[in-house]
């Protein structure tokens, strides 16, 4: 099943704070990002690694965001993706607003309803169960969109909502009635049956599903599989194609595979 959308070819690059004790090293990466011809630059939203040393050195998502916004003029920002249990959404709402006018219009607001047990353990959150969570964002997304259109100054223009996940429920539900881009952790194999599980939700909330754009992450072992995996998915209408690069050394020789694909194919 594929988009029937106009959205073009882009490629994402998630630098994942992680493993770097020297900030320096994450604002080189930012920056050699933007000169490659990288669309957007995501970070994530924990406090820990995720992978490694799970006491590892690691940086915080949001005045990270603050820091790139002032650092880059052309790509994209965002989280991939924002949780929503870490922040009241007003709060958030703002914080968005404010890294909106920094950038001058280039944030995309990635959430979602968080998984990671000990990012919410060591800072004091009540983590709940999946579905308590998956609650709490359904019940944040009205707030967030309530309060970015009350805010003054208001959002240099209407913020993109990207949500993250592949809850078939409840999350896909939420992508329909509220998200602008969503990004499935699937693969070639399992995202036709999440997405056929989204159009089915944007049917019953009268959604045409061609207006969300389709973002997933893409690997491989060498740079033949790294585009035999980004061909596949954009076959099945996916058109935001992720990397992720760790730290400390953040090596963007996959990123710049995906540029000169993207490239090569004609956007």
């Amino acid at each position: 099943m594929t988009n029937s959308g106009s959205f073009p070819i882009r490629i994402g690059v998630q630098l994942q704070p992680q493993h770097s004790s020297n900030y320096g090293y994450i604002r080189d990466a930012v920056r050699r990002c933007e000169d490659l011809g990288v669309d957007v630059v995501f970070n994530w939203d924990h406090f820990y690694p995720l992978y490694g040393d799970p006491d590892g050195a690691h940086f915080e998502c949001w005045t990270m965001l603050g820091a790139w916004a002032e650092q880059t003029s052309r790509v994209q920002i965002g989280a991939l993706v924002s949780c929503n249990s870490y922040r009241n959404p007003e709060l958030l709402a703002d914080m968005a607003r404010t890294v909106d006018h920094i950038s001058e219009g280039r944030l995309i607001l990635g959430i979602g309803s968080g998984w990671m047990r000990k990012d919410y353990d060591e800072y004091g959150y009540e983590f709940g169960t999946a579905g308590s969570r998956l609650d709490d964002l359904a019940a944040a997304l009205p707030r967030i969109k309530s309060r970015l259109a009350r805010l003054n100054p208001a959002p240099t223009r209407q913020i993109p909502i990207l949500i993250g996940g592949q809850g078939e429920k409840k999350t896909l539900r939420l992508v329909a009635e509220h998200g602008d881009s969503w990004h499935s952790f699937t693969n070639a194999d399992t995202y036709p049956g999440k997405a056929a599980a989204l159009q089915a939700h944007c049917e019953n909330v009268g959604r045409d599903p061609a207006t969300i754009e389709r973002s997933c992450g893409v690997t491989g072992a060498d740079s033949a599989a790294l585009v035999a995996d980004a061909e596949a998915l954009a076959r099945l209408g996916v058109t935001l194609m992720t990397v992720g690069c760790d730290g400390p050394d953040y090596d963007l020789g996959p990123a710049q595979t995906l540029v000169r694909w993207r490239d090569g194919r004609g956007g």
